[in-house]
């Protein structure tokens, strides 16, 4: 399947040197936005030696860094100490939407009452630097920040360090999807936090569920549309 921009590069190179202080927290936090925002393909694979030696540290805060990756489910563990993202599914695809359609629904509804004027502008501030955004990995970042920025005022400490792993988890499908919908990333794509926006305005919780879960459902939905040979080569690169 030929790709093409940015969505062609590996994840691997955008790591860029980290300090010295909490190496492991930070090791942690670059590949974890990376897993968030797409930055990684599926059955793509760490070596704690490369992945050190691309943030010139040490391979055993690296070690670590992956090791807890693993226990959340964003990677997972193979022979010889290697990690990788795991290969894409139908299956799980489906599972992950479910998931997070349930949670981060239940999130905003909480969130509602906590989400002030000022709060408001904020996300209608994010919305429109999203329309504005020309490189993908600003508007992933942006739209991570536009979701979250309501699921935390919800409040719940068990609730969004669900989310947060399931938007690993999500971030190869999203990335897969986005090759295969190139519009993915177009300024259509914030028609559903325009509509979440309206419905937290006008105290419509079914309006906010039911917008949100359209957006959830955006790139898996191209995903559920995808060719058998697609998930084919899945399977074959297993």
């Amino acid at each position: 399947m030929q790709s093409s921009g940015i969505w062609a590069e590996s994840g691997l190179d955008q790591l860029a040197p980290i300090g010295r202080e909490t190496v492991q927290d930070r090791i942690y936090r670059q590949l974890r936005i990376g897993l968030i925002c797409g930055g990684f393909d599926a059955g793509e694979i760490f070596l704690a030696g490369d992945v050190a030696a691309r943030m010139s540290v040490s391979s055993m805060p690296v070690r670590e860094a992956l090791a807890r990756l693993v226990s959340e489910r964003a990677l997972e563990a193979m022979q010889n100490r290697r990690v990788r993202v795991p290969l894409l599914t139908l299956g799980r695809a489906r599972d992950i939407a479910a998931a997070r359609s349930l949670i981060e629904c239940d999130l905003a509804q909480r969130a509602m009452p906590q989400l002030g004027p000022d709060n408001l502008a904020m996300l209608e501030d994010l919305t429109r630097t999203y329309e504005a955004a020309t490189d993908p990995r600003d508007v992933a970042h942006l739209n991570h920040a536009f979701h979250f920025a309501i699921y935390e005022k919800a409040g719940s400490s068990v609730l969004l360090p669900i989310v947060e792993s399931l938007w690993m988890q999500a971030g190869p499908y999203v990335r897969a999807a986005a090759r295969l919908h190139s519009p993915l990333t177009d300024p259509s794509a914030t028609m559903h936090h325009h509509g979440i926006l309206h419905a937290i305005r006008s105290g419509d919780a079914a309006g906010v569920v039911r917008e949100l879960n359209a957006d959830i459902q955006r790139a898996f939905a191209i995903l559920e549309r995808a060719a058998p040979e697609f998930w084919l080569e899945q399977v074959e690169a297993a």
